[in-house]
């Protein structure tokens, strides 16, 4: 039996193994059998693995000391398919995302300055080839996971805040911030965005399924049918974006938007896409606020917002609300997204050996 240093974190509002990208098979499928074992899939369980038989429990972060100027390590997200032998590496998770920098800083490859309360760990996204600034609290020397006053929708308690600041967030996967050439899309009949910022999402309206965008995630368990339309409209618009046939991918996400309900700027169930997500992902949360932002869209339709180019959006959720600080160009009738960033906490829960 082999064995490989592991740190389980959480990160936001998932959890999940952080490796030393270097410990892994360089060889991605031999890399994906190795990830594949020790979540313990395909299996509904993960019985035989350490992953936690939830979409949100089955992640896998891998991280290196980067040599790109500028920048101090590399990030690698996967997620780790339950029942199906998979391992996905096109979406990126910003939830995940937030363990990066305090992970890094104890591996010992960003060392905090001598008394400094705060250090920022500059990261390089592989998964969306963009950059990413990560700001952690330090306290007498180490990362300050618990000593703090935020709390996250969907964690109980509170911890110390990490500050995540994105740029280059547009076109991660297809290069382009609206794939198939339009805001909006008229697909079996539906009104959509497909929008590749931050994730890459289609948006449609809850109300045109007959939806409030209160409902919870059984109500979808319970109604296949429902799904089974999402679902047929998501690949379809994978295939106006040049995805090409989606049906077994984890992208594009899906975003059923409605007006705000608890006073924030828009409502947001995000699939993750076979199950309602309990909460939402951050770099779901970069995109609903992107479209929101931006006249013509889905969102925009939607979304109550101001024509400020900085704007704090606040998503509504199934669990509560998540901010996210926005600033974009209006620049000649071209729209594009300078940086967006959000609040997470995070937290060290084990440190030791996996075995597969």
């Amino acid at each position: 039996m082999d064995f490989i240093q592991c740190t389980y974190m959480r990160g936001g509002t998932s959890k999940g193994p952080f490796f030393d990208l270097r410990d892994l098979p360089a060889e991605v499928e031999a890399r994906d059998r190795v990830l594949l074992k020790i979540m313990g899939s395909p299996d509904k369980k993960q019985i035989d693995g350490i992953g936690g038989a939830a979409f949100v429990t089955s992640k896998v972060v891998m991280v290196q000391p980067s040599d790109r100027p500028g920048i101090d390590v590399d990030y690698l997200f996967a997620q780790v398919i339950i029942d199906e032998a998979k391992v996905d590496t096109k979406p990126t998770c910003g939830n995940m995302m937030s363990g990066v920098a305090p992970f890094a800083i104890e591996k010992g490859w960003v060392v905090p300055e001598e008394n400094a309360s705060e250090v920022t760990v500059k990261v390089y996204n592989f998964n969306t080839e963009s950059t990413i600034e990560i700001v952690v609290q330090i306290k007498d020397g180490k990362v300050n996971y618990t000593d703090g006053e935020l709390s996250i929708d969907g964690v109980p308690g509170q911890g110390a805040p990490i500050l995540m600041k994105m740029s280059n967030v547009t076109g991660g996967t297809t290069g382009k911030l609206f794939p198939t050439g339009h805001k909006m899309d008229i697909i079996q009949g539906k009104e959509v965005s497909v929008v590749d910022a931050g994730n890459m999402m289609i948006h449609l309206k809850a109300s045109d399924f007959g939806l409030t965008g209160l409902e919870q995630p059984d109500y979808f368990v319970a109604r296949p049918e429902l799904m089974a339309e999402i679902e047929s409209i998501r690949c379809e618009a994978g295939r106006l974006a040049g995805m090409g046939d989606v049906t077994g991918s984890v992208l594009p996400k899906v975003g059923l938007l409605s007006p705000s309900q608890a006073g924030g700027n828009i409502r947001s169930q995000y699939f993750t896409p076979k199950t309602l997500h309990p909460t939402h992902a951050v770099s779901g949360a970069v995109c609903v606020s992107t479209a929101s932002k931006c006249p013509g869209t889905v969102a925009a339709q939607v979304a109550q917002v101001s024509a400020d180019a900085s704007e704090r959006i606040v998503i509504e959720h199934p669990s509560g609300m998540i901010p996210v600080e926005i600033v974009v160009d209006y620049n000649d009738d071209n729209f594009d997204v300078v940086t967006a960033g959000t609040l997470r906490t995070a937290r060290k829960l084990m440190d030791g050996f996996v075995y597969f």
